[in-house]
């Protein structure tokens, strides 16, 4: 793992770091061109390592200095960090760099932002800040010493002393460097506070720059909400006596889960109701869920290797996503959810950049912060935990927190913890994580006295280096419905494992529809011949919400493309379904207003294009206005 980034790193040449560090202190002189960082480490070698190489990854430092139990020593220094011989037992490190945070315009380490000091280490920002195993399997406590004459300089984990300019901070809780973060800056401090289930006090800050300070009451609530969320659903409590988020102008990322000290983009965090839209609410009350949750799911428990992103992602998507549904409905969060999925991760696996969920191989990790990491990947939470049912799914994290709770962590590891649980083989679940692309899954189905017959064939097409695809687990939730719109089978859970399957379902008084794929319930291509008939059927009585808004779609696009096709007036029996919808109190509004919105006139040009015909965008445009606006008098 101590390749440059030039060359590709494979998933296969794994080794567990040659050394071990027990504990870092890092003392940083703050200034804008010439900032100096010192660091003590306690190395040791690593029993369970093959290696005896004492490496230590930096990049565009200048280094000044290096001792070994207090002897200077002279290491051998390349682009890609230093070499040095070291003893055969553990020792103490020393070094001194000096960097440059104004020259940082790849903002990644430590650089400026508009006078502030702001560091982003993950993935491989960490040794841009000084010598040391850039890696995320060698997890140390930190201790933190900041010179600066700046009104706050903050780090991860608890404040320990504030005696002029010199403030000190210590997490003791072992993390990896790409977690380590430094924010100096003059701020406004908007404060609450949080008393957890055990009932210690939190202190709640989110750091601003002045005239921000009424924008931050939303991300305080939501924060809370994470807080209180994860103690009732997870059993996971907040581990520090503070909880820190500062709102940057100039950040890559969204925001990032440093341990205790979150850094956001200002559009992450601030809003305020007199200029901030729904969407946005949303999107923050979701992006501080899913940092926060990152403590636990990325933090505590983190990534062995990069190739493991999808562990510590993958499943904190989904915990942000179960909150979301709690907070704000949870079928019409699915049915968004999907929508995502479908119209970027699924474009990604067609494509020539499709990869696994866990990728075999990179030559730039940045390049696999993707849909396919983190939405497929928490897709592959969802299917897991409908596999093994609500309870083993508990049962199982809280085993994984309790085996893993300090370590760097494997898809194998996160597996073995629900096979320990339930029994249940997963080594052909496991194939989602190393197999790409997308599975159509081809539906058959039959009737006759009283019997009905489904037949499921799955394929998953060809994908860059994977020609040949093996059969996945796939779970199909499955209810059927009669003509009448009442339910002749509650939802069942079928779990295609092989090429192809059949179902049989008996003593039915009449032909069935079937609801397929309730909930969405595998992220898979579903195909079946339906008719309009069925599909009203289910827009206007299918109990699964996700497949009534489905249906919705299906006619939208029908009714349209017959009238760009042969010229058809408005479909009625599409728009009296749809009618008994926007009229139905019981449902949600939030979901009879996406019932009630029209397919976008890029989907309907894809499916003109899909049956060989050139789309003509005028007439698309005319067609939904004048579908919409018979909708309209319908109404």
């Amino acid at each position: 793992m101590t390749a440059e980034n030039s060359q590709t790193i494979y998933l296969k040449d794994y080794q567990a770091p040659a050394y071990l560090v027990d504990h870092l202190a890092l003392e940083f002189d703050l200034h804008p061109t010439a900032t100096r960082v010192r660091s003590t480490v306690k190395f040791r070698p690593n029993p369970n390592s093959s290696s005896s190489e004492f490496f230590l990854h930096g990049e565009n430092l200048t280094f000044l200095s290096a001792y070994i139990n207090g002897a200077a020593v002279t290491p051998v220094i390349t682009e890609a960090g230093l070499s040095c011989t070291v003893p055969d037992g553990p020792f103490i490190w020393q070094s001194e760099v000096e960097i440059n945070p104004s020259a940082n315009t790849e903002l990644s380490g430590l650089y400026m932002s508009n006078g502030m000091f702001c560091t982003q280490c993950e993935a491989e920002g960490f040794r841009r800040i000084t010598y040391y195993p850039d890696r995320p399997d060698v997890m140390a406590p930190f201790d933190v010493t900041i010179h600066s004459d700046l009104p706050y300089a903050l780090s991860n984990g608890e404040p320990m002393r504030d005696e002029g300019q010199t403030r000190r901070w210590q997490d003791p809780w072992p993390k990896p460097a790409y977690l380590f973060a430094l924010v100096a800056g003059e701020f406004q401090v908007v404060s609450d506070h949080f008393t957890t289930a055990s009932g210690k006090p939190v202190d709640l800050n989110i750091y601003v720059r002045d005239g921000d300070q009424d924008k931050c009451a939303f991300a305080l609530e939501a924060l809370k909400a994470s807080m209180a969320w994860d103690e009732r659903v997870y059993g996971r409590e907040y581990d520090l006596s503070v909880f820190n988020i500062v709102a940057v102008d100039d950040f890559n990322m969204g925001a990032m889960e440093n341990k205790g000290l979150n850094i956001f983009n200002s559009s992450a965090v601030l809003a305020s109701p007199e200029t901030t839209v729904d969407g946005n609410f949303e999107r923050i009350e979701a992006i501080i869920a899913h940092e926060y949750f990152h403590n636990w799911t990325g933090n505590r428990i983190t990534c062995r290797d990069w190739f493991q992103l999808c562990l510590k992602e993958g499943l904190t998507v989904f915990r942000d996503q179960q909150f979301s549904a709690d907070m704000r409905g949870a079928e019409v969060r699915r049915i968004e959810d999907v929508a995502a999925l479908r119209g970027r991760q699924f474009r990604e696996d067609s494509g020539p950049l499709a990869h696994p969920v866990r990728p075999e191989s990179f030559v730039e990790i940045n390049n696999f912060y993707t849909a396919t990491v983190y939405e497929k990947g928490a897709e592959l939470i969802r299917m897991l935990k409908l596999l093994v049912g609500d309870a083993a799914y508990k049962k199982a994290l809280d085993l994984y927190f309790a085996r893993h709770d300090g370590q760097a962590c494997t898809i194998e590891d996160w597996l073995a913890v629900f096979t320990d649980v339930t029994g249940q083989d997963l080594s052909q679940f496991k194939l989602w994580y190393s197999q790409a692309g997308t599975p159509i899954v081809t539906v058959r189905d039959h009737f006759a006295d009283g019997t009905y017959e489904l037949t499921l064939t799955q394929v998953t097409p060809p994908t860059p280096g994977q020609p040949n695809k093996q059969p996945l687990v796939i779970p199909v939730a499955l209810g059927l419905l009669y003509p009448d719109g009442t339910e002749a089978l509650d939802t069942q859970l079928l779990v295609l494992t092989e090429a192809e399957q059949s179902f049989r379902f008996s003593g039915l008084h009449a032909a069935p529809i079937p609801s397929l794929l309730r909930g969405f319930s595998a992220p898979v291509i579903m195909q079946r011949e339906t008719r309009q008939a069925e599909h009203l059927v289910q827009l206007t009585h299918d109990p699964d919400l996700f497949n009534r808004f489905e249906a919705s779609r299906e006619l939208g696009k029908s009714a349209l493309l017959a009238m760009l096709q042969t010229e058809a007036a408005p479909d009625d029996a599409y728009c009296g379904a749809l009618l008994q919808v926007m009229v139905n109190e019981d449902l949600d509004p939030a979901f009879r207003a996406m019932c009630c919105a029209l397919p976008g006139q890029d989907e309907i040009a894809r499916a003109l294009a899909e049956q060989g015909q050139t789309p003509d965008p005028v007439a698309i445009d005319a067609a939904v206005h004048q579908l919409s606006e018979h909708l309209a008098r319908q109404g």
